[in-house]
């Protein structure tokens, strides 16, 4: 038995020395390695930056282009006035533009998933809902296997008729009547009687 760990032992160990010979060592020490990483980050960092600029600047020439700053000194009240009024419609005009194009987006998008789902579909990989799991009796399986329109008239049929009874109609009389009839020794005579 110690052979048979001995020979276990031995293959193992030539197994692991063809890994570690198969893997090439690196040319450079750990400490140049780590070195090179870190010039590397440095000048990623310094690329951020430039390019964070960069779009800075971009956007205040766009911001100026597009809606250059006020000369409000000098002006009197009516041309600020209407000064206001054309910012107000442009205000609307950019508005409307914005809301167009929201809603070219939500329509492009939900086209884009309807092609997605077209897409799964024609290549078969439809996501499987996840099921719960049900117990059914033989005759709940059966009654599933049959077609529905059999299963509703045989409901139909299976029905007991039932016959309304009317109810019957106390007759509306005085209750002074009632109560002189029900007073003394013959009215609870009478009620005596109704329990028996």
């Amino acid at each position: 038995m110690t052979a048979d760990w001995n020979e276990n032992d031995s293959t193992l160990f030539s197994q692991r020395k063809s890994r570690s010979r198969s893997k090439p060592k690196s040319n450079y020490s750990a400490t140049r390695r780590l070195m090179l990483k870190t010039k590397l980050l440095r000048k990623a960092e310094s690329l951020l930056e430039k390019e964070k600029e960069q779009k800075r600047i971009e956007r205040d020439n766009a911001l100026n282009e597009r809606a250059p700053p006020l000369k409000l000194s000098g002006l009197s009240v009516q041309e600020l006035q209407e000064l206001c009024k054309d910012l107000h419609h442009k205000i609307d005009i950019v508005d409307e533009a914005q809301y167009d194009l929201s809603i070219k987006v939500a329509r492009n998008d939900m086209e884009i998933q309807s092609l997605h789902q077209k897409i799964f579909e024609l290549k078969g990989k439809m996501k499987r809902p996840k099921l719960k799991r049900v117990k059914k009796s033989a005759d709940d399986v059966l009654g599933a296997m049959t077609d529905n329109k059999l299963m509703k008239t045989d409901f139909k049929a299976n029905l007991k008729t039932v016959k309304k009874e009317e109810e019957k109609k106390e007759e509306v009389t005085d209750w002074r009547k009632n109560v002189e009839a029900m007073s003394g020794m013959e009215g609870r005579k009478k009620i005596f009687d109704a329990g028996q």
